[in-house]
């Protein structure tokens, strides 16, 4: 496999390669480029990034750590089922940061901050009436990293993003749903209507209502894709049958 464009460029920068690994495997892992349940090969990922095993199985180790690998010695290394008690720890974090600071933004949003998020309102029905999901969700993902940058704690997106990878696996998902990207512009459009009247209490609502939408999302996803998600008090049973790239059980 030919190496990630860009990897051995960062590495010449002085970048670290257990750091520039971690990064490309969670991406793919958040994305859902490697599905729930699928078999990781440390040599098929090795190749194909044009390093050696020790940062993948270090990454690996660090993914593991977030709960989005699950390593069975002997056996093999699978990326995590869902697992609702994630989401609803990583949606917890979310919406108490958000919210805070979406109530210090109520009073202190501009001209500028409100024509910025509209022009994203915009982008995003562009995106939905184009089925685009991926843009889409990246265009959600600069949305409220802008109303957090409203209120003056733009910096603690980073935060939130880091703390909601299993959460953006299960938002990825009901984006299928039909007709759920229409609802979350409404929904985002409410929120910026709201902000800019300067109505606290109901932008504050309006917000809480838009984040745990995934909650519900996540009963319908379950529902039709159950082999996506895994048992809440029990290990995840690997699935050998749904490797990326052919991988399969780790050589020894």
């Amino acid at each position: 496999m030919a190496p990630v464009e860009g990897l051995h460029t960062a590495r010449s920068r002085g970048r670290n390669t257990r750091q520039l690994v971690h990064e490309v495997l969670r991406s793919r892992i958040v994305s859902l480029e490697l599905a729930p349940g699928a078999a990781v090969s440390e040599n098929d990922l090795a190749a194909e990034l044009g390093v050696s095993r020790t940062p993948v199985r270090e990454s690996l180790i660090l993914l593991a750590d977030e709960g989005l690998v699950d390593i069975y010695p002997q056996m093999g290394t699978f990326v995590s089922r869902i697992r609702e008690r994630d989401v609803a720890s990583a949606q917890f974090v979310r919406e108490a940061l958000e919210c805070a600071a979406l109530r210090d933004a109520v009073g202190k949003a501009t001209e500028r901050d409100i024509a910025d998020l509209r022009a994203l309102l915009a982008a995003q029905e562009e995106a939905d009436r184009r089925t685009d999901r991926e843009g889409f969700f990246q265009l959600d993902e600069q949305f409220h990293a802008r109303l957090m940058a409203v209120s003056g704690h733009g910096s603690a997106w980073r935060v939130v993003s880091e703390a909601k990878a299993q959460l953006d696996r299960a938002r990825r998902l009901s984006h299928a749903l039909t007709q759920q990207m229409t609802l979350l512009v409404g929904q985002h459009r409410a929120v910026v209507d709201l902000l800019e009247a300067g109505d606290l209490d109901r932008a504050d609502e309006a917000l809480r209502s838009h984040l745990r939408l995934v909650f519900s999302d996540v009963e319908k996803i379950r529902a039709r894709h159950p082999e996506l998600f895994g048992d809440e008090d029990a290990p995840v049973r690997p699935r050998r049958d749904t490797a990326r790239r052919g991988g399969s059980r780790e050589e020894a």
